[in-house]
């Protein structure tokens, strides 16, 4: 297997795993977020820790596939290979910072059992709403520039991926940043039909990449044999062509 094959499948099953991982992690914490007397109920932190560790998970493989796409993007472009994987690191900096408000809703369930619990419900609806922001900051503003607008228009201009499908990234990206952002000056409720709606085209987007990159690599692109690497002009250049 020659080295774009295999950066191919190593990023390809990456994204595959940001979607298991991102999906199965809100599945686990559903109790922490959708009970708001979890923080002084019976709980289900085995859960919780589950979905942190899903979590965690998942930010490795977001910087994974940032990481091991650089050296091949920035062929293309370098600012832009660098700003995804800038965006990329802003994403798991929200996330990291979500999973981090619902384990210390575990850790006062478990340790604050005679505090008052009016006191404690308040805390804990507040650390569900910091999580409930750093989700649309992260997974939902940042990745809609960096996945979505950024690396979409990366591969629709070196043709590494099919590029009809690469205009799923270059317009959901923008869709899914303008929602988060509606949704951030109250124009619209998080998690209404029309935010929803607006994150299909990057959710077809990543999805096509990971099975498209697992399966069947590449396409032939100038860059794949460093044909559309910047040439580098040395100062001496001018000099010696005068």
């Amino acid at each position: 297997m020659d080295s774009p094959r295999k950066t191919a499948l190593v990023v390809g099953v990456l994204f595959i795993l940001t979607f298991v991982t991102s999906i199965a992690g809100a599945l686990a914490y559903g109790p922490v977020l959708s009970d708001p007397n979890y923080i002084t109920g019976a709980g289900a932190d085995t859960r919780v820790f589950m979905g942190a560790f899903l979590e965690l998970l998942l930010i490795i493989t977001n910087i994974g596939c940032a990481v091991v796409l650089f050296p091949l993007l920035k062929r293309q472009n370098e600012t832009l290979a660098l700003g995804y994987v800038t965006a990329r690191l802003v994403e798991c900096a929200f996330i990291g910072i979500g999973l981090l408000s619902l384990l210390t809703i575990v850790t006062l369930r478990q340790g604050a059992a005679t505090a008052d619990a009016g006191s404690l419900l308040v805390v804990g609806k507040s650390l569900v709403a910091l999580h409930n922001w750093t989700f649309l900051l992260g997974p939902g503003f940042a990745d809609g520039i960096g996945t979505g607008m950024i690396l979409g228009w990366l591969m629709y201009r070196s043709g590494l991926v099919s590029r009809r499908m690469a205009l799923f990234g270059v317009v959901g990206g923008p869709l899914l940043a303008a929602s988060g952002i509606a949704v951030l000056f109250g124009v619209i409720p998080q998690g209404s039909p029309v935010q929803s709606i607006a994150t299909i085209p990057e959710i077809i987007w990543e999805l096509f990449l990971g099975l498209w990159l697992t399966f069947k690599g590449f396409s032939p692109s100038p860059i794949l044999s460093g044909e559309g690497q910047p040439v580098e002009i040395s100062p001496a250049a001018p000099a010696a062509a005068g």
